[in-house]
């Protein structure tokens, strides 16, 4: 690890709290203790406070910077991201269709001196991560458009209920919205070998609700989001809800489908041409 490197680590992260570079000290053993706790128990793990409360303000910039490059895109989706059109049993929760109103700013968008992406690539901080997660090592996405990615809630739009595809996701709020905007999740209410669809529709019927999640910009969220179902509620107010994603994986060299990219972006690569129909899954989930 380069001097650069270690120097601005220690000026984004509170290494004070969250002392990287020591992985053996008492401060990473009792976090990572903690997230393995919550991970396994509820889905989701929060490290307050992450990057320094004086760069705050700096986070929020950077990432409102960003925010214009987003493609917006008003979609009517499900929770599994497969065609709405799908042919799919009577009541079955995938032909329940909602209003997808958030947008992403692409990996290639994200300038290499950001914070948000200065994190990202550090070999420390994926370090942390995998640790928490209780995994030997993870793996930036060769994806040139996903891996690292701006979400943008524009006040009258929310990010319905949905699964994500990879299993690991890890987030940070940058700027919170006025009012709305909230992180809401039901832990673990699938599993790799079972989709659960009964609760799944309780969940879309409002029979069931989710559980609530307070975040502050500067907090780092970890989640399996894989197999708890989420959403980000209607942004209200004047202010737009960012929220930084940073997406790895287990396996080396994963690049999202043509599909599922034109999606989310709006555009294609000739990385994405290259690799479709190479994808390897790790489970038999709908989506």
């Amino acid at each position: 690890m380069s001097t650069l490197q270690a120097i601005t680590l220690d000026q984004v992260v509170d290494t004070d709290r969250y002392p990287l570079s020591d992985p053996g000290s008492a401060e990473v053993r009792s976090v990572v203790a903690r997230a393995r706790h919550e991970l396994a128990t509820v889905g989701c793990t929060v490290l307050p406070d992450f990057v320094r409360p004086s760069l705050h303000r700096t986070l929020r910039e950077e990432c409102a910077a960003l925010a214009p490059q987003a493609y917006y895109d008003v979609e009517t989706v499900n929770v599994y991201n497969i065609p709405v059109d799908a042919d799919l049993p009577e009541n079955h929760p995938g032909r329940r269709t909602l209003q997808r109103g958030n947008a992403f700013v692409a990996r290639d968008r994200i300038p290499r001196g950001a914070l948000i992406a200065r994190l990202y690539g550090h070999t420390l901080f994926q370090r942390l991560v995998a640790e928490c997660f209780g995994l030997p090592h993870l793996h930036e996405l060769a994806d040139p458009l996903s891996g690292l990615v701006l979400n943008v809630v524009r006040p009258g739009m929310e990010h319905p209920w949905h699964f994500d595809t990879n299993e690991y996701t890890v987030s940070m709020l940058t700027q919170q919205a006025a009012a709305g905007g909230e992180f809401e999740y039901c832990p673990n209410i699938r599993s790799a070998e079972d989709e659960r669809f009964d609760d799944v529709r309780d969940v879309l019927d409002g029979r069931t609700r989710g559980d609530r999640l307070p975040l502050r910009p500067g907090d780092l969220q970890l989640f399996k989001g894989r197999y708890s179902l989420h959403r980000v509620s209607p942004v209200q107010g004047d202010v737009a809800r960012h929220c930084a994603i940073f997406a790895y994986s287990e396996r080396p060299g994963v690049i999202g489908s043509v599909a599922r990219t034109r999606q989310l972006f709006g555009r294609v690569l000739p990385e994405h041409l290259a690799a479709e129909g190479r994808a390897v899954r790790s489970d038999r989930l709908l989506d």
